[in-house]
């Protein structure tokens, strides 16, 4: 006897239970939770590593791990009760400059929040022993367009003066590249 259901009514479930099971596997993919760190020493306060001057030295790479521009940024950071500013002042090695100013909220339980004007929303994070890991959305201009790209932001303290950063840039799940970077207080 002949079904009477076709094996092409399935084919939308068949396709729909591939893509829940690539899903689950890139969400097995995810990356370390900032608890995981929460042992590690010296303890990172972003209230006290970002107050006063410091300068950092990064490169930007694209998905293959070439560099494709580097920079330095000097900046100044206040803090008055739970709220701070970070004043950046970049500038690339093709001669160009930017500054961005972050506005920081302290929530308290390590967890911070902040805005600048080419953050797209409101960066959140948290930080737990030597490290701090927020995301956000970064306006970034490219070839004359402004891509909105998702950053995976992680910070590690090293010692009193030295802070080593790493954000994945990606948009639309798709990663872009890398922004390393070296912190020193002045």
């Amino acid at each position: 006897m002949k079904s009477m259901v076709s094996t092409r009514s399935f084919l939308p479930l068949r396709r729909a239970g591939v893509w829940l099971a690539l899903m689950g596997m890139l969400a097995g993919c995810a990356g370390p939770s900032v608890q995981e760190y929460a042992r590690e020493r010296p303890e990172l306060d972003l209230r006290q590593y970002f107050n006063g001057p410091l300068v950092a030295h990064g490169v930007f790479t694209d998905r293959s791990g070439k560099v494709v521009k580097r920079f330095t940024v000097r900046m100044t950071g206040r803090w008055s009760g739970n709220e701070g500013t970070l004043d950046e002042h970049f500038v690339y090695s093709d001669g160009s400059t930017q500054q961005r100013i972050w506005h920081l909220k302290y929530l308290g339980e390590g967890r911070y929040t902040g805005r600048a004007d080419d953050v797209v929303g409101e960066a959140r994070g948290q930080s737990a022993g030597n490290a701090f890991h927020w995301n956000y959305v970064l306006a970034l201009p490219v070839n004359g367009k402004v891509w909105n790209v998702s950053m995976d932001d992680w910070m590690y303290l090293m010692d009193g003066r030295t802070m080593l950063n790493r954000a994945a840039m990606s948009k639309f799940g798709i990663h872009l590249g890398d922004v390393t970077l070296s912190f020193t207080r002045e």
